[in-house]
């Protein structure tokens, strides 16, 4: 076997690996799916109303980082259960701390969503 084989089989490997989590984040993190919904919503709201290649991006980038720190997010949340499956004071600490990561970010990506698309839903009220 050639190295250049085995780098191919490594890299598809890797995506194969990456595929598999993607699909247990989809089925078995209700809080994920939650964040693509509001995802895939924001991104029809960006092709049906007339918004800047800035507005775009930005809207992109804070999409992609709460759905990022949702999986970081579920990812130690599982990681702290292996360690600590009873309950420990500690660890819902840690919990907290990173939900309330979540939740800032969320609130982030809400307000740059209504600093967007305010002026599009003005016309209807």
């Amino acid at each position: 076997m050639k190295k250049s084989d085995l780098c191919n089989k490594n890299i598809f490997g890797s995506f194969k690996n990456a595929w598999r989590g993607i699909w247990t984040v989809l089925i078995h993190e209700p809080g994920f799916k939650y964040m693509l919904l509001a995802a895939l919503v924001v991104v029809f709201l960006m092709i049906y109303f007339p918004t800047s290649r800035t507005e775009k991006a930005v809207l992109l980038a804070m999409i992609f980082s709460v759905l990022t720190l949702e999986l970081i997010n579920s990812v130690m949340e599982r990681f702290l259960d292996f360690l600590q499956p009873n309950d420990d004071a500690r660890v819902r600490k840690i919990k907290d701390l990173m939900a309330a990561l979540v939740l800032i970010v969320s609130l982030g990506a809400l307000t740059i969503g209504i600093l967007v698309f305010w002026p599009h839903f003005r016309q209807f009220f």
